[in-house]
Protein backbone atom coordinates (compact mmCIF):
# COMPACT_ATOMS: atom_id res chain seq x y z
CA UNK A 1 0.00 0.00 0.00
CA UNK A 2 1.48 3.16 -0.93
CA UNK A 3 1.48 6.14 1.36
CA UNK A 4 -0.55 8.77 2.00
CA UNK A 5 0.86 12.30 0.48
CA UNK A 6 -0.25 15.46 -0.24
CA UNK A 7 -1.25 16.45 -3.59
CA UNK A 8 1.56 19.22 -3.47
CA UNK A 9 3.74 16.55 -2.63
CA UNK A 10 3.72 14.81 -5.51
CA UNK A 11 3.43 17.40 -8.11
CA UNK A 12 6.56 18.78 -6.47
CA UNK A 13 7.77 15.35 -7.16
CA UNK A 14 7.15 15.89 -10.51
CA UNK A 15 8.28 19.06 -11.11
CA UNK A 16 11.87 17.94 -9.43
CA UNK A 17 11.81 15.10 -11.80
CA UNK A 18 11.40 17.40 -14.65
CA UNK A 19 13.90 20.44 -13.80
CA UNK A 20 16.63 17.41 -13.38
CA UNK A 21 15.88 16.20 -16.63
CA UNK A 22 16.26 19.81 -18.16
CA UNK A 23 19.36 20.44 -16.40
CA UNK A 24 20.31 16.97 -17.95
CA UNK A 25 19.42 17.83 -21.11
CA UNK A 26 20.93 21.68 -21.44
CA UNK A 27 24.28 20.20 -22.46
CA UNK A 28 25.63 23.43 -24.19
CA UNK A 29 24.56 25.78 -20.90
CA UNK A 30 26.45 25.10 -18.01
CA UNK A 31 25.27 27.79 -15.84
CA UNK A 32 20.90 26.27 -16.89
CA UNK A 33 22.35 22.96 -16.11
CA UNK A 34 23.56 24.33 -12.42
CA UNK A 35 20.54 26.11 -11.97
CA UNK A 36 17.91 23.47 -13.17
CA UNK A 37 19.89 21.05 -10.46
CA UNK A 38 19.30 23.30 -7.82
CA UNK A 39 15.73 24.17 -8.48
CA UNK A 40 15.22 20.64 -8.51
CA UNK A 41 16.71 20.37 -5.37
CA UNK A 42 14.37 23.36 -3.44
CA UNK A 43 11.30 21.05 -5.59
CA UNK A 44 12.59 17.84 -3.99
CA UNK A 45 12.27 19.76 -0.63
CA UNK A 46 9.37 21.54 -1.04
CA UNK A 47 7.92 17.69 -1.63
CA UNK A 48 9.28 16.70 1.71
CA UNK A 49 7.91 19.73 3.65
CA UNK A 50 4.42 19.96 2.22
CA UNK A 51 4.67 15.96 3.43
CA UNK A 52 6.09 17.20 7.22
CA UNK A 53 5.72 20.55 8.08
CA UNK A 54 2.13 21.27 10.12
CA UNK A 55 1.22 24.97 10.33
CA UNK A 56 1.39 26.46 14.04
CA UNK A 57 -1.44 27.87 15.51
CA UNK A 58 -1.05 31.18 17.61
CA UNK A 59 1.97 33.38 17.42
CA UNK A 60 3.12 34.24 13.86
CA UNK A 61 6.53 33.02 13.47
CA UNK A 62 9.22 34.70 11.85
CA UNK A 63 9.72 33.42 7.69
CA UNK A 64 12.89 31.02 7.04
CA UNK A 65 15.01 29.63 4.71
CA UNK A 66 13.82 26.34 2.93
CA UNK A 67 17.27 24.82 3.78
CA UNK A 68 16.76 25.84 7.69
CA UNK A 69 13.47 24.39 7.90
CA UNK A 70 14.57 21.04 5.63
CA UNK A 71 17.43 20.63 8.70
CA UNK A 72 14.63 21.47 11.34
CA UNK A 73 12.03 18.98 9.90
CA UNK A 74 13.93 16.40 8.61
CA UNK A 75 17.46 16.60 10.42
CA UNK A 76 18.63 13.97 9.00
CA UNK A 77 19.11 15.81 5.77
CA UNK A 78 20.84 18.06 7.70
CA UNK A 79 24.22 17.81 5.58
CA UNK A 80 22.29 18.32 2.20
CA UNK A 81 20.42 21.37 3.74
CA UNK A 82 24.48 22.67 4.42
CA UNK A 83 25.17 21.81 0.67
CA UNK A 84 22.27 23.31 -1.16
CA UNK A 85 22.61 26.23 1.50
CA UNK A 86 26.08 27.13 0.34
CA UNK A 87 25.37 26.50 -3.54
CA UNK A 88 22.84 29.16 -3.69
CA UNK A 89 24.74 32.08 -4.10
CA UNK A 90 26.40 29.86 -7.18
CA UNK A 91 22.87 29.19 -8.55
CA UNK A 92 21.86 33.32 -8.52
CA UNK A 93 25.29 33.98 -10.61
CA UNK A 94 24.30 31.17 -12.75
CA UNK A 95 20.85 32.76 -13.30
CA UNK A 96 22.61 35.98 -14.33
CA UNK A 97 23.66 33.54 -18.04
CA UNK A 98 27.08 34.24 -16.76
CA UNK A 99 29.28 31.27 -18.22
CA UNK A 100 32.01 31.69 -16.32
CA UNK A 101 29.74 31.34 -13.16
CA UNK A 102 30.40 27.53 -12.57
CA UNK A 103 32.45 25.21 -14.17
CA UNK A 104 31.28 22.40 -16.20
CA UNK A 105 32.17 19.94 -13.78
CA UNK A 106 30.72 21.65 -11.17
CA UNK A 107 27.25 21.56 -12.69
CA UNK A 108 27.96 17.82 -13.99
CA UNK A 109 28.54 17.59 -9.95
CA UNK A 110 25.58 18.92 -8.61
CA UNK A 111 23.04 17.24 -11.29
CA UNK A 112 24.71 13.86 -9.64
CA UNK A 113 24.40 15.33 -5.83
CA UNK A 114 20.55 16.01 -6.61
CA UNK A 115 19.71 12.74 -8.59
CA UNK A 116 20.78 10.93 -5.55
CA UNK A 117 19.07 13.68 -3.35
CA UNK A 118 16.19 13.45 -5.29
CA UNK A 119 15.79 9.14 -4.56
CA UNK A 120 16.81 9.99 -0.92
CA UNK A 121 13.52 12.19 -0.68
CA UNK A 122 11.24 9.41 -2.53
CA UNK A 123 12.90 7.23 -0.11
CA UNK A 124 11.58 8.97 2.99
CA UNK A 125 8.09 9.79 1.44
CA UNK A 126 7.89 6.15 1.35
CA UNK A 127 7.83 5.90 -2.25
CA UNK A 128 10.01 3.77 -4.84
CA UNK A 129 12.93 5.86 -6.16
CA UNK A 130 13.43 6.94 -8.95
CA UNK A 131 16.20 5.28 -11.22
CA UNK A 132 18.82 7.55 -11.59
CA UNK A 133 18.63 10.14 -13.88
CA UNK A 134 21.90 10.94 -14.66
CA UNK A 135 23.53 7.55 -15.25
CA UNK A 136 24.36 8.37 -18.40
CA UNK A 137 26.13 11.88 -17.71
CA UNK A 138 29.83 12.38 -18.77
CA UNK A 139 31.97 14.98 -18.08
CA UNK A 140 32.99 17.08 -21.20
CA UNK A 141 35.75 19.60 -21.46
CA UNK A 142 34.98 22.86 -22.05
CA UNK A 143 34.81 23.65 -25.68
CA UNK A 144 36.91 26.97 -26.30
Amino acid sequence: MLPFLPATSHAYLLRAAQSLTDAINAIDDTPRRYAGAHVAALQATAALLAARARPIQGERRAQKNVWVLLAELAPEFSEWADLFAASAQKRAYAETDSLYSVSVREADDLIREVDHFLALIETSLGLDSHLPLSTGLVLRPRSA
